[in-house]
């Protein structure tokens, strides 16, 4: 059943999010994955983001245009701490278990393509903060298709090296995501002040 509302389906989301970063960190942590570590905090930070998103839908443009503008700068975080990570085990690319990566991707890939559809439709609306949350769902799901790709090539090819650099193109993919919502929360506030 899709959400009838944007607000339904940002509650939705941020619901979602936040228990599979539970699942995933878990999961990171305990088998040493950069790449999943990497994409369990951005499941926090778009929980965090839909929450905030989910209080401002009300707020004037000016205001939400400034939210989004702070969120840019939200998205920025998962990237850092991905690169602190993947510092760490640059030293020693030891590699994670193939086997809980590419289940937890896998179920990290379903949980965004949800996530992504349900907010297709209304990328639109709600100007800079809905875009944001529909940039962040999709680039996770190219994320988790990317942690399934290094899972497999792993399997192969024990090394640490696909995890370290899946987790840094994931870092990338946050930077750009930010880079855009503050671009659109930029346009949208001059539009206000027009």
């Amino acid at each position: 059943m899709m959400p009838r509302t944007l607000r339904d389906a940002v509650r939705i989301v941020a619901i979602l999010n936040l228990a599979y970063f539970g699942i995933e960190c878990a999961v990171a942590l305990t088998i040493g994955s950069v790449s999943l570590f990497a994409d369990s905090i951005d499941f926090l930070e778009d929980a965090s983001i839909n929450l905030l998103i989910l209080l401002a839908l009300t707020w004037s443009a000016p205001r939400r245009a400034h939210l989004g503008m702070a969120l840019a700068g939200i998205l920025l975080l998962p990237s850092l701490a991905t690169l602190w990570m993947a510092w760490q085990k640059f030293v020693v690319p030891f590699p994670p278990a193939p086997l809980p990566m590419s289940a937890t991707g896998l179920g990290a890939l379903a949980v965004n393509v949800s996530c992504a559809f349900m907010l297709a439709r209304f990328r639109t609306h709600g100007g800079s903060l809905s875009h944001a949350a529909f940039l962040s769902a999709r680039n996770d799901a190219f994320a988790n298709l990317a942690i399934l790709a290094a899972a497999g090539i792993t399997a192969l090819y024990p090394s640490g090296w696909p995890d370290l650099i899946v987790g840094a193109g994931i870092a990338v993919l946050n930077a750009d995501a930010a880079r855009e919502v503050y671009s659109a929360a930029r346009t949208e506030h001059a539009e206000a002040h027009a």
